[in-house]
């Protein structure tokens, strides 16, 4: 099984599209989307996920969200999403949307809890998802 990526957490996003957060980001770190991450919006949580996809060290990316000016401007926060537990599930069907994910997850008979978050990678036939932290903290 692949190892999963590091995940991030942008707060207070809901002032930017997709693109508009892709493009800040590129202009901030230097990094390019879909090369270096890949970014998930979750707009019910003014949040946007990313996933470092190469081996760009999450917590000096964090730090570097904080000190940047550009993302500053926009009051964009960052915090590390590592601890949360999550598992990698293959094999998804084609065309699965991430609300049966959920109910799946949430409802198999030792589910590891409420689900967060749910990161369908189509071109891997696989998915992410992101249970509750037992803390209560996303």
């Amino acid at each position: 099984s692949t190892k999963i990526s590091p995940l991030v957490a942008l707060e207070n996003v809901q002032h930017l599209s997709t693109e508009g957060l892709c493009r800040l980001l590129e202009n901030a770190s230097g990094f390019r989307v879909h090369e270096d991450f890949r970014v998930e919006m979750i707009p019910e949580k003014s949040t946007a996920v990313l996933s470092l996809l190469k081996s760009i060290d999450a917590q000096e990316f964090v730090k570097f969200c904080a000190e940047s000016k550009q993302l500053q401007k926009f009051k964009i926060t960052a915090r590390l999403l590592e601890l949360t537990p999550s598992i990698k599930a293959e094999n998804i069907p084609a065309g699965i949307s991430t609300d049966h994910i959920t109910e799946y997850f949430e409802n198999v008979s030792d589910g590891a809890g409420p689900v967060v978050h749910v990161q369908l990678l189509p071109e891997e036939r696989s998915a992410i998802i992101i249970f509750c932290n037992p803390k209560g903290k996303a």
